[in-house]
């Protein structure tokens, strides 16, 4: 629990290896995961002289393609430039990024609010008015549904090499693999909007959701295609005889937390770094800028080293890669490219389907559940049998947890429709055990006339036992009635 006095502000760096064919610059494979140490480079992987970059055009355009899913603008100029620091695992003593002209910039994304969280209007929350670079039918972003998350920045750069931390004849040593060295990377970076562990965790989980919808990237964080990165600080509240108000201005200070390859080590790192932060602001100490790391098995960050600011990069123009312009015609393209994104998805789910807000949520989690219900509950309509409705699909989905790589759609409207279907009952034979149930349970029967018509369902019960679970309960209901009265 924060403390009253007390506000975190986090805001996310996050980045994204694409799966493009090829790397950001090179010929090399951008499947690098499990090949042989430096197998997978060439003289550009390696930074050697005379070896000059090309950029892979499809990592562009993905790059935009997600900078457009996640509502930024295009700008239509846009430039490479040259990152420079030291070490090992960069090899050409400097990364080729984006500093002032990224591919995308001024986005947003909208998540849901946390549950706990108060709907005071007067609480701290991003307003429409700080949004006038985005769209401006921001409508949403007064729903107390959702909470506006902006995005800075969308841009595109390579990826470093990987350091393995080894023992070699009984030395401990550090190795370089350069096979990750040029892989696409995207990097995209929020505002400092966040204000809580559990916000970064839902903005992260909705983020990857898009991202695998798009299939620029697997994201898959265990194999390190996908990094995350919380900038944390945290802001004193000042007290005045009214009410109690935050600073305008932010902290002068932030602590970030590198390479976290999971929401929830993300979630921990956080609520850790707040518990460290406010430690010190009671005793009236400013928390180092700095970038730390996450050990999982003790739960706690490390100092790794003095966070640097952008003018100790000595960023500057790529002189070997061309600036990047853009026609309205070229950007529209690639935004017709994006299928329906999960929000989308779930909301025509609801309208269509007639499905809660609760399985449409679960539906549309994965691109692939998605499709194979909507396929499925074609199947159904092409059938004809009108027990086979869309919900009674989205419930086996969800309850019998079905295995969607292993059984069709086709298998499972076949099940569905077995075990949906109602057997034929002799209407002589009906209306007789009707009547012996009626006999049998005089109580039921006088506490339905009484108005209790739970007694009803009773008797239809002891009449589908009766027929071991055949016929129809509408049409016993419906006899019984009759008989009753």
């Amino acid at each position: 629990m924060i403390e009253e006095n007390f506000q975190p502000i986090i805001g996310l760096e996050i980045h994204v290896e694409l799966k493009t064919a090829s790397k950001m610059f090179c010929g090399c494979y951008a499947d690098w995961f499990g090949k042989d140490p430096n197998t997978n480079c060439c003289p550009v992987c390696l930074g050697l002289p005379g070896a000059l970059p090309v950029p892979n055009s499809k990592a562009v355009e993905w790059c935009v393609m997600l900078g457009i899913a996640l509502n930024c603008q295009v700008p239509e100029f846009s430039k490479f430039d040259r990152k420079n620091y030291f070490y090992p695992d960069l090899p050409k003593g400097y990364q080729i990024s984006q500093y002032d002209k990224p591919f995308a910039i001024n986005g947003y994304l909208v998540i849901p609010r946390e549950r706990s969280e108060s709907r005071n209007p007067s609480q701290m929350r991003v307003s429409i008015s700080k949004l006038k670079q985005v769209e401006r039918s921001l409508d949403f972003a007064r729903d107390d549904k959702g909470k506006v998350i902006r995005i800075r920045r969308v841009h595109l750069e390579e990826d470093t090499g990987k350091l393995l931390h080894a023992t070699v004849d009984g030395r401990k040593c550090t190795l370089i693999d350069f096979n990750r060295s040029g892989v696409p990377l995207v990097e995209i970076v929020t505002e400092p909007d966040i204000r809580s562990s559990e916000e970064a965790r839902i903005f992260l989980k909705k983020l990857h959701q898009i991202i695998r919808y798009l299939g620029i990237s697997d994201a898959d964080m265990e194999k390190g295609s996908m990094r995350l990165e919380p900038n944390i600080s945290v802001m004193k509240r000042l007290k005045d005889s009214k009410t109690q108000r935050l600073k305008k201005d932010l902290p002068q200070y932030k602590v970030e937390v590198k390479n976290i390859n999971s929401f929830n080590f993300a979630k921990k790192a956080i609520d850790f770094e707040i518990e460290r932060h406010i430690t010190l602001l009671k005793s009236d100490e400013i928390p180092t800028q700095e970038t730390r790391g996450w050990d999982e098995k003790k739960a706690v960050t490390y100092s790794q080293r003095s966070k640097e600011e952008a003018h100790d990069y000595r960023y500057f123009p790529e002189p070997d890669i061309p600036p990047v312009r853009w026609t309205g015609n070229q950007i529209l393209n690639i935004k017709n490219q994006i299928a329906e994104l999960p929000d989308k998805k779930k909301e025509r789910f609801m309208q269509v389907y007639g499905l809660s807000d609760y399985d449409a949520n679960i539906l549309v989690e994965t691109k692939e559940v998605a499709e194979y219900y909507e396929e499925t509950v074609n199947q159904g309509l092409r059938t004809k049998n009108q027990k086979v409705t869309p919900k009674i699909i989205a419930n086996w989905i969800i309850n019998k947890k079905i295995d969607i790589s292993n059984v069709s759609p086709e298998e499972l409207i076949k099940t569905i429709a077995a075990k949906t279907q109602v057997a034929q009952v002799d209407q002589k034979e009906l209306a007789i055990i009707v009547k012996k149930v009626i006999i049998a349970n005089e109580k039921a029967v006088t506490d339905f006339k009484a108005g209790k018509k739970a007694s009803l369902m009773f008797l239809v019960g002891q009449v589908m036992r009766e027929l071991k679970g055949k016929g129809d309960a509408n049409v016993i209901r419906k006899l019984i009635e009759k008989e009753i009265q």
